[in-house]
């Protein structure tokens, strides 16, 4: 499994996971938020499916030139 998720995109979906999921255990959103465990787990995981189809990479590329 190759990294597809870079360190921005990794921090945002580590927050807004996070943030859905302290909101619903907070009873300040609906059950949904515990969608939230979705964009937490790409995060930590650095690997994302969706971008499979798409050939999406949010990682950095290195130059050996």
């Amino acid at each position: 499994m190759k990294s597809n998720v870079g360190t921005i995109d990794r921090t945002i979906r580590i927050l807004v996971g996070l943030g859905a999921i302290g909101a619903t255990s907070i009873g300040a959103i609906g059950a949904w938020g515990w969608l939230g465990i979705i964009p937490l787990a790409t995060g930590i995981f650095r690997f994302c499916p969706a971008y499979l189809p798409f050939g999406i990479s949010s990682c950095a590329t290195k130059n050996n030139g």
